[in-house]
């Protein structure tokens, strides 16, 4: 069965406000992502279907104002829908640049509020403390319990074997891989450093003294 076609609207179908005005939302045609708020009277919405770019109109300005005009970040129009209320539109676009007048993909970046607990970056302490907690419960199933249930020798025969496996990766040139195989040996060689009781700072203290050492023996080397 073939679904009945939306009726195009008409314009004197649209509700403006008593400034002559109706909000129209954009968004990408690609993302979906919203880019801008912005307004339009009866002549920027004719204009915009006419050449198929945004045209608005703006309140501080009094004015009409083509999007890109200026910046060359033009808005090509693909449709506009009206809500329900026929009060708002959608403008769905592709676009030749940013949205915003800062620069910016969209104007909406600034968050007020979300029900979602933003997951925190990963850092090689989170790892560090990952791998502690399960040190500490050792969860069953898990492969990071299996190596600490096997003990000192388990974990650096499996460090010796992935350093093998890093050199072979990096021989052959594939970058890909190379990446793959340095994950699993920093894995590898932080199981073994939580095993030990070695603290990522200590790591850092000691790499940060060779720089020290480093800088004066070239100094020397200068004199």
């Amino acid at each position: 069965m073939h679904r009945k076609r939306d009726k195009m609207l008409n314009i004197d179908d649209l509700k403006f406000n008593h400034h002559g005005l109706i909000p129209a939302i954009v968004t990408d045609a690609s993302s979906g992502k919203v880019l801008t708020l912005a307004y339009m009277n009866r002549e920027s919405l004719e204009i915009s279907m006419r050449e198929g770019r945004t045209c608005f109109w703006s309140r501080s300005r009094q004015e009409l104002w083509r999007k890109g005009e200026t910046s060359g970040n033009v808005q090509h129009i693909v449709d506009i829908t009206a809500d329900c209320d026929r009060d708002a539109l959608v403008v769905r676009v592709n676009k030749d640049g940013p949205a915003c007048h800062l620069g910016t993909d969209s104007c909406f970046n600034d968050r007020v509020f979300s029900s979602e607990k933003e997951a925190e970056p990963f850092s090689v302490q989170g790892l560090y403390a990952l791998l502690e907690g399960r040190r500490e419960s050792l969860p069953e199933g898990s492969y990071t319990t299996y190596l600490f249930q096997k003990g000192l020798d388990k974990i650096l025969k499996k460090v010796g074997e992935e350093c093998t496996e890093v050199i072979i990766a990096g021989k052959a040139g594939d970058k890909g891989e190379t990446v793959y195989e340095i994950g699993d040996l920093m894995y590898h060689v932080m199981v073994l450093m939580v095993e030990m009781g070695i603290s990522v700072d200590e790591v850092m203290a000691e790499l940060a003294s060779r720089h020290v050492i480093d800088h004066k023996v070239k100094q020397e080397k200068m004199v």
